[in-house]
């Protein structure tokens, strides 16, 4: 007797990759979320930075389900990632979503973020909504924002937009086929922190892709948990990596640059906030470690 009972659908398969550097506690909490999503064809990639807090131990302690790559070093954000990318690619995943460590998913994030890619084939990245952690009522992020390549100024929507009004999302959270890293390449290492998303996604669109939101991906996410919310690390590297963007892609990029270093150091030296002031300006000089 024929069968004639329908196929069951295809889950297309997901690999989360989840960069880590001496944030056990966060890491801990993104992979007891990540446990309760109801997507069923997902595997958890943690890729360690060179942590020095005995991280590795107590993740795979926690959760024992999660395979830990270790770089062995900080890499940034850009090169630890792209290990996980890597290895994702070498497993054939349709696709990979890159998340940040200090985020908290729903159960249905990675549901919402698949069914969105999968009902447009000329996405090039889907982005999710983001909400402050100590505020989840409260947008952080809308998927992404735009750059003024004259200024330099980056917003951040805070409302649902048309993609047409997105320049880059953020990679705290995006969706990307697998197909697109073999086309565009992976994030640019020369970017250690912060900015290597907006590059990506500058180079997903001048390859006439099209960037996405799933606006039922809703996660909450921390605030520069990495480097420190206003930190004068934190300035420098947005120092450093925005003037690598904008040397890349603004028309007359010492415009854009200037304000983007020079202007904003003046206001924090007006504000009597030394180190965060001369951490801006040394941003100037190029690659920064940590």
């Amino acid at each position: 007797m024929k069968d004639d009972a329908p196929a069951m659908p295809v889950v297309p398969s997901v690999c989360c990759v989840v960069l880590n550097w001496n944030g056990w506690r966060d890491t801990v909490a993104c992979l007891a979320s990540l446990e309760k999503s109801n997507y069923s064809n997902l595997e958890v990639l943690v890729v360690d930075n060179g942590s020095t807090d005995n991280s590795v131990h107590i993740i795979r302690e926690r959760h024992p389900w999660v395979e830990i790559l270790e770089t062995h070093a900080n890499l940034g954000f850009a090169g630890g990632t792209n290990h996980g990318i890597r290895l994702a690619l070498d497993r054939g995943v349709k696709y990979v979503w890159l998340l940040n460590n200090d985020t908290i998913i729903e159960t249905e994030t990675l549901a919402a973020l698949v069914a969105v890619a999968e009902a447009d084939p000329n996405l090039g990245a889907i982005g999710s909504v983001l909400f402050y952690e100590d505020q989840p009522d409260k947008v952080q992020a809308w998927g992404g924002g735009t750059v003024s390549l004259w200024t330099g100024v980056i917003r951040t929507n805070l409302k649902s937009v048309i993609p047409d009004q997105l320049d880059y999302l953020t990679a705290a959270s995006i969706l990307v086929p697998s197909e697109i890293f073999r086309q565009v390449g992976l994030l640019d290492e020369g970017y250690f922190m912060y900015w290597e998303d907006t590059d990506f996604s500058y180079r997903i669109r001048a390859d006439g892709w099209k960037l996405g939101i799933a606006a039922s991906a809703r996660l909450l996410h921390k605030e520069s948990a990495s480097s420190g919310r206003k930190s004068p690390t934190m300035e420098g590297y947005l120092s450093t990596s925005g003037v690598r963007f904008l040397s890349k892609y603004a028309p007359l990029p010492w415009i854009p640059i200037f304000f983007l270093v020079f202007c904003r150091a003046v206001r924090r030296f007006l504000a009597f906030e030394w180190k965060r002031g001369w951490a801006i300006l040394t941003g100037l000089k190029g690659k920064r470690n940590i």
